[in-house]
């Protein structure tokens, strides 16, 4: 039997271990009724399981029983966001302000799959593989944590290759996979400044100092900012998510609070970025004669694929699904991965598998929309491809 047609037989159980983990979302980096499902799902399957010390990760290490080769390691994201679900879905959150947006139901329940589908081969394989069920994706660094925890060691030795997979409620046609070699995905930083001033009432604005009108100056300097200030060869983004300032139109506030994202694809411009952020900020604060702070902390590297391992995976999804389930994803998006901390260590890459519920994947709610709806139908195509991925690349490493 092929890992595919042994994977179709799991996919029922597949389906309900993704909408088991879709009711019960958990966020950052302590999921402890997220760990419990997934420890119920690999039981009895012989696994070495290390849980994490700092947040509740999964290391699962399956021991192969065809000779001493190599190891590769296989990961699977397993937080939610707070976001509240509006997809409409049966099975929707049950938890106020949290939701799966970001298909990491998905991820767990798939790489559970592969875990699955390599046990009922464990006597073939001629090496290690290790299965990283992480928390703490979505903006918390749990990839840094399970690093440092000893995730890329936990078989014994430094693993010799890496793969991840994401699923995609929009851009990418349902059932294909896309990937590119070089960078992938944006790095990304995170801002936040509080503009203080003084507060007073609304009708003598002259008697305080206004920290709205400064801080809505900086919004939108930012933004012209990073089109006046970077080449249109340097992709850059800068977004403003968050704007907080008063409690009653009549009162001047003491502050303003806002925090925004960046993201780019070049250290040297990721510095630039940081430099002309604080400027402009210092400047604008200085005109209106009021204070700031600045808070600038870099977050995810770029998330760089290693030329072999996209190939590597270009080639497998061709053989064991055909030629028009890849697709050479043009450019890079500008979203972020901490799958990239272990790209950064591991040679191997990262590959996009389109899951949206709509015919029409342009005009579906994107990924972390409150409206997200993936198709669970690719469940076990995904867990197929990284069993694939694992098998294969051990057979190269054993050679």
């Amino acid at each position: 039997m092929s890992l595919r047609s042994d994977a179709a037989a799991l996919h029922p159980d597949l389906v309900a271990l993704r909408r088991a983990l879709h009711r019960t979302p958990e966020i950052g980096l302590d999921l402890p009724r997220t760990q419990e499902k997934v420890l119920q799902a690999l039981d009895g399957l012989g696994l070495e399981l290390t849980l994490g010390r700092d947040l509740s990760s999964v290391t699962a290490v399956l021991r192969g029983g065809g000779g001493a080769g190599g190891t590769v390691l296989l990961r699977g994201d397993m937080d939610a966001l707070p976001v509240t679900e509006a997809s409409g879905e049966e099975f929707s959150s049950e938890i106020a302000g949290a939701m799966h947006a970001c298909g990491h139901d998905l991820h767990t329940a798939g790489l559970v799959g592969a875990a699955q589908l390599l046990v009922s081969r464990r006597d073939r394989l001629p090496g290690d593989v290790v299965f990283m069920f992480q928390p703490g994706e979505e903006g918390c660094d749990g990839a840094s944590y399970m690093i440092d925890e000893g995730v890329l060691t936990a078989a014994g030795r430094q693993v010799d290759a890496a793969y991840g997979l994401h699923v995609s409620s929009s851009r990418h046609a349902r059932g294909v996979f896309t990937c590119r070699p070089g960078p992938l995905m944006a790095a990304s930083d995170a801002v936040k400044v509080r503009v203080a001033g003084a507060g007073g009432h609304g009708s003598a604005p002259e008697l305080s100092r206004d920290p709205i009108p400064a801080a809505c100056e900086m919004v939108t300097t930012l933004q012209t900012r990073m089109t006046r200030g970077f080449g249109a060869f340097e992709p850059v983004v800068l977004t403003v998510g968050s704007f907080h300032a008063g409690t009653r139109r009549n009162v001047i506030p003491d502050d303003a609070v806002f925090e925004a994202t960046v993201r780019s694809f070049d250290p040297e411009v990721r510095e630039r970025i940081r430099t002309q952020v604080v400027r402009a900020c210092e400047g604008i604060a200085a005109a209106h004669g009021v204070d700031v702070e600045i808070s600038y902390d870099a977050e995810y590297p770029v998330t760089v694929n290693h030329e072999a391992g996209h190939e590597f995976i270009a080639d497998t999804v061709r053989e064991v699904f055909g030629e028009e389930r890849f697709a050479l994803l043009p450019q890079p998006m500008t979203g972020s991965e901490d799958f990239s901390r272990v790209l950064a260590k591991v040679p191997g890459a990262f590959v996009f598998l389109g899951a949206s519920r709509s015919d029409d994947p342009a005009t579906a709610p994107n990924n972390h929309s409150p409206r997200a709806a993936f198709d669970d139908s690719v469940l076990a195509d995904g867990a197929t491809l990284l069993a694939e991925l694992a098998c294969r690349q051990l057979a190269v490493l054993a050679a």
